[in-house]
């Protein structure tokens, strides 16, 4: 199994959702990892730069035809680009890294092109409200009673979160990858949430 995260970042992609799992993967508390579990990849529509919310620029690894057909994981950051045509281009990405068991996540926007593929039917799951996965899944949406109001959940592989958990989505998935120990996933996650001064007086 290839050990690279793929993240898929559309035109108008959240680059806050990226920086918990991204850091996590790359480096420990003190630097850089040498030997790290997993490598950190980018990839979106074309091998051009791509364009964050905030204006950041991206330069990808890998474009969708160009992306490897093995890897860790696939996850898919949120933004203004999941409700425009290029992101049907990713359904069938999905489709074969869930067909493959893979582990993927989608956060915001992200979680709403889930539902409107039918990806979130089989499993519990969140997102940016219920409202808004009815309203995206339409028809190809049938597991409202799946939907948990929580700010991420992890089912079977799939984890899925709204747009305010980027933290809580980078520990289901730095779970699901076993990227560290337990202890040391939960320190992450609680040195990010409460503090440093809530945790060091």
């Amino acid at each position: 199994m290839s050990n690279e995260v793929l993240y898929i970042l559309l035109p108008n992609y959240a680059a806050h959702e990226i920086v918990y799992l991204s850091e996590a993967i790359a480096s420990d508390e003190y630097a850089l990892k040498e030997n790290p579990k997993y490598i950190n990849k980018v990839v979106a529509p074309t091998l051009e730069e791509v364009k964050s919310i905030g204006g950041f620029r991206t330069l990808p690894d890998y474009s969708f035809e160009t992306m490897p057909d093995d890897y860790a994981a696939l996850v898919l950051i949120g933004g203004f680009g999941w409700s425009t045509f290029v992101a049907e281009q990713v359904a069938p990405i999905v489709q074969q890294a869930i067909e493959k068991r893979k582990i993927v996540g989608a956060i915001c926007n992200a979680a709403s092109f889930m539902a409107k593929h039918g990806f979130l039917n089989t499993v519990k799951h969140t997102g940016n409200g219920l409202d808004q996965l009815k309203q995206w899944g339409g028809g190809n949406y049938t597991n409202s009673d799946g939907y948990i109001h929580a700010q991420s959940v992890s089912d079977k592989n799939i984890v899925t979160a709204n747009g305010s958990a980027t933290l809580e989505f980078a520990k289901e998935l730095l779970l699901l990858l076993e990227n560290d120990t337990l202890e040391r996933i939960e320190m992450y996650y609680q040195f990010n949430k409460q503090g440093f001064c809530n945790l060091f007086d």
